[in-house]
C-alpha cells in the first residue's frame, strides 16, 4: 500500500531555491504496479471461480516475500556459522563488551549472512544499470581501457547499422 506514495519510494533531496525537501521523483519499476500471469493450474481454477487470470501486484511485493523467506529461513543459521568460524580459529568471542554475553559482535552473527545475501539480492535481481552508472564506472578505467571500450562500442554500433562509418 505505501509503495504507491512519493514519499516512501523516492530519495528526499533538499531544493536551496525552495529551502526545503523535495520527493518527487519518477518511481523505479519495482515501485510501479505490473501485471502477472498466473501458472496454468491457478489460471485455471482461477476462471473457473470467474476471476482473472492475471495478478497486478508491486515487484517490490515479491523480492520482499523473497528476501522474508530468506531471513527467517537461513538467517538464523549466520550464528551457527560464526559460530563454526570462531572455533576453527579457537577463539572463545569476538569481544568482551558485554560481561557474559560473549561479546559485542557476537550480537550480530546472523546479520552478516543477512547483508551478504541482500547485498547479492539487490546486484543481482533489483539493480538497474543506467548509462549514468556505467559512465561512472568507465572513468575508473585507464586510459587506454577507455579508449579500447570505445573502439568496441563504435565497431558494434556500425556492425548493427545505428551509426554510420
Amino acid at each position: 500500500m505505501l509503495c504507491q506514495y512519493p514519499f516512501f519510494v523516492c530519495p528526499v533531496e533538499y531544493s536551496e531555491a525552495e529551502d526545503s525537501f523535495k520527493y518527487d521523483c519518477d518511481p523505479s519499476p519495482i515501485f510501479r504496479p505490473q501485471e502477472y500471469s498466473l501458472p496454468e493450474t491457478m489460471a485455471n481454477f482461477s476462471a473457473l471461480l470467474g476471476w482473472k487470470k492475471t495478478v497486478t501486484l508491486y515487484p517490490f511485493v515479491l523480492h520482499s516475500v523473497a528476501l522474508s523467506l530468506f531471513s527467517s529461513v537461513i538467517g538464523p543459521f549466520g550464528g551457527f556459522f560464526a559460530s563454526g568460524f570462531k572455533r576453527a580459529f579457537k577463539i572463545k568471542d569476538f569481544g568482551d563488551v558485554i560481561p557474559g554475553h560473549g561479546g559485542m559482535m557476537d550480537r550480530f552473527d546472523c546479520q552478516y549472512l543477512m547483508a551478504s545475501f541482500v547485498n547479492v539480492y539487490i546486484m543481482t535481481f533489483i539493480s538497474e544499470t543506467s548509462p549514468q552508472k556505467l559512465l561512472q564506472k568507465v572513468y575508473f578505467l585507464k586510459p587506454e581501457q577507455q579508449l579500447q571500450l570505445y573502439k568496441l562500442l563504435q565497431d558494434s554500433l556500425i556492425a548493427r547499422g545505428i551509426l554510420q562509418p
